[in-house]
């Protein structure tokens, strides 16, 4: 604002402030005069400053005086400044006051500093401006201080007081973004001074003396590292000593069968098996387990050469065919079975997706049954009617077999998916059979509880109430208080299904010494012993999981005979190397040579494919 607008403004002011009263004026009354333009009144102190005024601009109207209103009076003129003194005094106060016009506003004049300048700092065109008022009074009082012939005034302290006064207001001026910058600036640089480490680079010390207060020489000792240490010359304390026998000592922790399990199963408690159930496929434990249990190199070798047979077989886009390329295939196809059942003996030999000799084939089977996956996790839309589910469930215990021994999360919601399937296809009965939701039979539900069972080993959600609906259908198909099972109600026992229906009590929870228990194990080698002659691979899948769990001397018998016959009987040369023959199984002849292989491998892995269930009677021992 320019000192012609503030003198306006403060005259204007001092109007609204006046006691006079103002009265109506008459209707139709012309329009007062306007108040004659009179020179303004320098402010106080600035009598020299006549240049700098505009030469003219409206009239404001002055307050009377009066002692009321001291503070509206303006301060008398100085003497000096004879040119104000000629200025006629305002004209008196009229008892109506005609309304004041407001001129036309002058800009002030640009003065040239800053001008050319878009953008300042708060406050510096002020203070470049006092710095210009200081600077010609200080020349002003320099040109009286010469004509009196006194020397000039110093204006040195002026000058500073307004540099330390300009630079504070640019410090307040600034904005808080750009003072925290140099602020933590500064810090960084005083941290990265002080965390520096002195002695790091440094290759040589200069060491300065001087003369000391002591008169004696200061002696310094040589010393070197040597890393040729004299054991010998080093002060030891000596130990009692004790007399051991070492082979006593390693005859002490030889492994024991009783020592390999780790739980304890009571009558009716559920087994928990989610820790252990598939941690003896790999390393030293699997070697511990071949040992324990009876595994030779003539099982491993059968192993690996099944497992080959199964690698040349694989289809390009992932799956296993039940029908071929390889000779004596089944009746009937179905991809999501024979991938499944061949993914398992891979599992069972300790490879994954994710590692093992055989990582490749098991990715592309895996991604297979994924693909054939819906909605609902039903993976065997392709297979007949009655194979459908025993497919599925196949499929299901393979999933999360896979989850379990690599925890991959993109594996988990397929896993889960399917386990949830298996869930709601349960039947009223309590079991499942061809349809989901429909009838129940021993054959088909072993696979399911094996299916379950395998999800709650990997970690995912089991509902207990589903085993516990299995129990009830295993007492409709059960004989002799649960010793022999049949494949339906009502129905004549076999030794398939009693394996099967044992096998599924263990995982539910029947103690090792129960009788029943004791009972069906007895019938099945009194009854049905190995014997290579009379093939039925299924019977013996189930028998030898079952018995390999109870352990104890029913396992050897078992064991003894399984182990030399079943990798004998095992095609060792030829196209079909690493096979077994379906002809003379029971159920071969129908499932083809896929199935009686991949049966075979189960068996021949049994010692380490599923931990152990229960503790040996030492007494039996």
């Amino acid at each position: 604002m320019s000192q012609a607008d503030a003198r306006s403004d403060s005259s204007t002011t001092g109007l609204s402030e006046s006691p006079v009263t103002r009265a109506p004026s008459p209707p139709d009354a012309p329009p007062p005069p306007q108040p004659a333009a009179s020179v303004p009144k320098s402010p106080p102190g600035r009598e020299d400053d006549i240049d700098l005024l505009p030469v003219a601009e409206p009239l404001p109207i002055a307050e009377p005086l009066s002692a009321e209103n001291p503070a509206a009076s303006p301060p008398p003129p100085p003497a000096t400044a004879a040119i104000y003194n000629s200025v006629p005094p305002p004209p008196p106060a009229r008892a109506t006051l005609p309304p004041v016009k407001p001129g036309p506003e002058i800009s002030p004049a640009a003065s040239g500093v800053g001008s050319a300048k878009g953008v300042r700092w708060r406050g510096e065109l002020e203070s470049i401006q006092r710095r210009a008022e200081a600077q010609k009074a200080a020349k002003r009082a320099a040109s009286i201080a010469a004509a009196h012939g006194q020397p000039p005034p110093p204006e040195t302290e002026d000058l500073d007081e307004e540099e330390e006064h300009l630079t504070d207001e640019v410090v307040k001026s600034a904005p808080p973004w750009l003072i925290s910058t140099v602020i933590h600036l500064v810090l960084l640089l005083i941290l990265a001074l002080i965390t520096t480490p002195a002695g790091r680079g440094v290759s040589k010390v200069l060491l300065t003396f001087g003369q000391g207060e002591q008169e004696a020489p200061v002696e310094f000792a040589e010393f070197a590292i040597d890393t040729d240490i004299d054991i010998a010359d080093q002060d030891t304390t000596e130990d009692t000593p004790m007399d051991t026998s070492i082979p006593e000592i390693f005859e002490v922790v030889q492994p024991e069968l009783s020592e390999v399990a780790p739980i304890e199963l009571g009558v009716g408690v559920s087994v928990d098996i989610a820790k252990p159930m598939f941690n003896g496929r790999t390393g030293a434990m699997r070697r511990a387990l071949l040992s324990i249990y009876g595994g030779t190199p003539e099982t491993e070798d059968a192993v690996k050469l099944g497992l080959e047979w199964l690698k040349r077989n694989q289809q390009r886009n992932g799956s296993w065919s039940m029908k071929g390329p390889f000779g004596d295939g089944a009746i009937s196809e179905n991809r999501t079975a024979a991938t499944a059942m061949a993914l398992l003996a891979f599992l069972g030999d300790g490879n994954t997706h994710l590692g093992g000799k055989y990582a490749d084939q098991v990715e592309a089977g895996m991604k297979y049954l994924v693909s054939q996956q819906d909605r609902s996790g039903f993976m065997a839309k392709d297979a007949r009617g009655h194979e459908k589910m025993y497919a599925q469930a196949q499929a299901t215990i393979a999933l999360s077999e896979l989850y379990a021994m690599t925890k991959d999360s993109w594996l988990r919601p397929r896993a889960q998916l399917s386990i949830d399937f298996a869930e709601q296809a349960q039947s009223e009965e309590g079991g499942w059979r061809y349809e989901p939701k429909f009838d129940a039979d021993t054959s088909v539900t072993g696979w399911y509880v094996m299916a379950l069972q395998s999800g709650a080993s990997a970690g995912l959600d089991v509902n207990d109430s589903i085993m516990r609906r299995v129990n009830k259908f295993l007492e409709t198909v059960s004989s002799y208080d649960g010793a022999a099972y049949s494949y339906q109600p009502r129905g004549v026992p076999s030794p398939a299904m009693t394996a099967e229906g044992l096998l599924c009590r263990q995982y539910l929870g029947w103690d090792r010494n129960h009788e029943p228990m004791i009972r069906g194990i007895m019938a099945l080698l009194d009854d049905s012993p190995f014997n290579i002659r009379d093939a039925d691979v299924y019977y013996w899948y189930y028998a030898t999981q079952v018995l390999h769990h109870y352990g104890g001397s029913p396992w050897r018998l078992w064991n003894n005979k399984m182990r030399e016959q079943l990798p004998a009987a095992q095609v060792k040369s030829g196209k079909e190397a690493g096979s077994w023959a379906p002809q003379r199984d029971n159920w071969g002849r129908n499932h083809g040579r896929l199935y009686t292989t991949c049966l075979s491998i189960y068996c021949l892995e049994v010692y380490y494919r599923h931990m152990p269930l229960y503790k040996s009677d030492p007494e039996e021992e």
